[in-house]
């Protein structure tokens, strides 16, 4: 079951990122065309906001699932497992409920605008403020912190 759960989360990644770069995206590009705020802004709004509840879901189950964050932390002694404890068990997981929560807010608050430059505006503001938490918590191959393959399944 973990490894399942670890392969949808890691896929699941990159659904994220790309809504998310589509959003902001489109909502750059209708704040400065100054457009209408259309019923395909709003849907990709709606998506990316929920494609992102999706992996908050499958990474909190994956969070009680991992061998790596049910480690006892006073008894590793390796040091690459010990980061990974804390970066997991810490960092990303934190710092993803924080990403998680701005998005949603971000949505939320966009959905209630009435204003259509202000709408796109609300997006492009909240939506890049989750994606950097996210780039930032992400286990890139890349990262002092934690070490991931750039997909990983199992």
């Amino acid at each position: 079951m973990y490894f399942t759960l670890l392969s949808l989360h890691s896929i699941n990644r990159w659904l994220v990122l790309i809504s998310l770069l589509a959003a902001i995206a489109a909502a750059a590009n209708g704040y400065l065309a100054k457009r209408k705020f259309s019923g395909m802004d709003n849907t990709l709004r709606h998506v990316t906001a929920t494609i992102a509840h999706i992996q908050l879901m499958l990474g909190s189950v994956l969070y009680f699932f991992s061998p790596i964050v049910k480690l006892n932390s006073s008894a590793i002694t390796d040091s690459t497992i010990a980061r990974d404890h804390t970066f997991f068990s810490l960092i990303h997981a934190g710092l993803m409920i924080v990403a998680a929560v701005v998005i949603t807010i971000g949505s939320a608050m966009a959905k209630r605008v009435e204003l259509d430059q202000q709408k796109y505006k609300t997006i492009l503001t909240w939506f890049s403020i989750g994606l950097l938490i996210i780039l930032v918590a992400i286990p890139w191959p890349f990262s002092p912190l934690a070490k991931r393959s750039f997909i990983t399944v199992f």
